[in-house]
């Protein structure tokens, strides 16, 4: 064979090689891992296909999709975050208190609710960009320190009695549509509109894909960090308030492991765990994943111990589907 047949054969192998990567960047892998899964559990189960079910595997996913959406940004900054279910534990408390003993309008708890959010997110933010923690360091503490604040916030007892106009983003229907799902599409749609349209954006992938060479280039590194950690917070505020909305009660034990959970959603959409590379569509197509199999387990009357030993073994797959993905696009 000629050397330039074997060039030709050689470049077609990484032509595909590179189409395969990017397309599980973006979610392929894991939306066809989406579709088989929903078309087992139809054979299974034939109540899972039904429009009732449906609607509630989207509202049981709506909380982890928002979490997702900043849990996307901050792994495409190179950096992690280990502490989002606490701070949704504590935001939600929070929203719980100011709705029942403070009295206050359903406008203005959300606002002070995603704003809590968003402080906290810009603490990490700063002392990660700016006192240069690692990020896995820094979440790992607040982790600890948020979850113990919402317990002593609440003596360790949910907060009950939260307000039908509280509740109306995690509970409400328009048009027999149900009000978190719109609120998590609207989400999905701002953060794939910053990721892909904006500058802010474009820093994200920069300094995710080499920090180094993005500073050297003028990417404002720190400050970008500082608003990614911020965004993904007052994402978790607003997840809080979707919460609040589900349970009617702020509980200081809420959303335990929901980091985890975040984490897998955005490897198994095709995410790279070392940052620079993937998307919110990844993201979306693997909370989905997590939703559905729990929603599918449930129905079959899986036992829920099982479940949480299958949920770990996902995160598991999910990290080594990330390194196999490293290695082949060497």
């Amino acid at each position: 064979m000629s050397s330039a047949a074997v060039k030709e054969g050689k470049g077609g192998a990484l032509s595909l090689r590179s189409i395969l990567v990017k397309s599980d960047a973006f979610g392929g892998t894991a939306l066809a891992a989406l579709v088989i899964i929903c078309l087992v559990l139809a054979v299974i189960e034939p109540q899972f296909f039904t429009s009732s079910n449906l609607l509630n595997v989207g509202r049981q996913a709506a909380v982890l999709i928002i979490v997702a959406c900043g849990m996307t940004m901050i792994i495409l900054s190179g950096n992690i975050d280990l502490s989002v279910g606490s701070a949704l534990a504590l935001c939600a408390v929070v929203g719980a208190s100011l709705a029942t003993a403070g009295g206050l309008d359903a406008v203005s708890t959300v606002a002070a609710v995603v704003a809590l959010g968003a402080l906290i997110g810009a603490v990490k933010g700063a002392l990660v960009a700016w006192a240069g923690i690692n990020s896995f360091i820094v979440t790992l503490g607040m982790m600890t320190v948020l979850r113990g604040a919402a317990l002593t916030f609440t003596g360790g007892y949910p907060i009950a009695g939260v307000p039908d106009d509280v509740r109306y983003l995690g509970f409400g229907i328009v048009g027999g549509f149900p009000v978190p799902l719109i609120v998590t599409a609207i989400v999905f749609v701002v953060v794939a509109l910053l990721l892909s349209k904006t500058v802010l954006g474009r820093h994200i992938y920069a300094i995710g894909g080499n920090e180094t060479s993005s500073h050297i280039a003028g990417v404002p590194v720190a400050w970008t960090k500082f608003a990614v950690f911020t965004i993904s917070g007052a994402l978790c505020g607003l997840a809080a308030v979707v919460l609040l909305g589900r349970l009617g009660a702020g509980l200081p034990t809420s959303s335990q492991g929901l980091e985890l959970d975040a984490i897998a959603a955005v490897i198994l959409g095709g995410a790279s765990l070392f940052g620079g590379r993937g998307s919110v569509f990844g993201t979306l197509f693997g909370a989905l994943i997590l939703a559905v199999l729990q929603n599918g387990l449930n129905l079959i009357g899986v036992n829920s111990f099982i479940i949480q030993i299958l949920s770990g073994a996902i995160i598991i797959l999910a990290v080594l589907l990330d390194r196999l993905r490293a290695r082949s696009s060497r």
